[in-house]
């Protein structure tokens, strides 16, 4: 079995580094939880919201799936949701995508990849829902490029027909809601949303 003392190294080495930085960082940051965004992404480890952010811990709000799905019977986001919206007072709801994304991917195959297809059916119905603009991209990278943005899109909606993004808004809620998708060739995020949906 392997060791992880170097995760163990590593983290200290961190946290010495914060700590010389500001000493007062980690005492401050266990008193209070106040960010300001939650940000819903893909589980990809190449997609890491604090650092291409460049916000530091306690700033970004996050829950993480296979493709940053937002879907209506999966209690776990949704209680994020409700959790950020409700007691933290984020101000905006990002649900960022990222080019090339694998689970996107495995959704246009036509093979088994076990459990997993049960999540990715609801891929397969944002394809569904955009066949037609899908049929006229003929390159293969393309077509999972607009994919990635279309799930992004679909997802948002998701977020905005919420009963706690709803009841929010009803009740006067500073929040927003925005798609984005991230270059991980480049590392640069893309707000495929021009304007953020404050209200439904």
């Amino acid at each position: 079995m392997e060791n992880l003392e170097h995760l163990f190294k590593n983290n200290k080495e961190w946290a010495e580094s914060i700590t010389k930085e500001d000493p007062d960082f980690f005492t401050n940051l266990s008193k209070l939880q106040s960010p300001e965004y939650l940000w819903i992404g893909c589980s990809d480890s190449r997609v890491p919201s604090n650092q291409l952010l460049n916000l530091a811990p306690g700033e970004v709000f996050v829950h993480r799936n296979i493709a940053n799905m937002v879907i209506h019977s999966d209690l776990n986001c949704l209680s994020v949701i409700q959790y950020a919206v409700e007691v933290l007072k984020v101000k905006h709801i990002i649900v960022c995508g990222h080019y090339g994304c694998g689970g996107i991917k495995a959704s246009m195959e036509n093979s088994d990849h076990g459990l997993i297809d049960n999540w990715l059916g609801h891929i397969k119905d944002v394809h569904r829902l955009h066949a037609d603009e899908l049929k006229k991209i003929s390159d293969a990278t393309d077509k999972l490029h607009r994919l990635c943005e279309l799930n992004v899109i679909e997802q948002v909606s998701n977020i905005c027909n919420t009963t706690i993004v709803k009841n929010a808004w009803k009740n006067g809620a500073s929040l927003s809601v925005h798609g984005w998708i991230y270059n991980i060739e480049n590392g640069i995020l893309k707000d495929i949303i021009e304007t953020p949906i404050t209200q439904a």
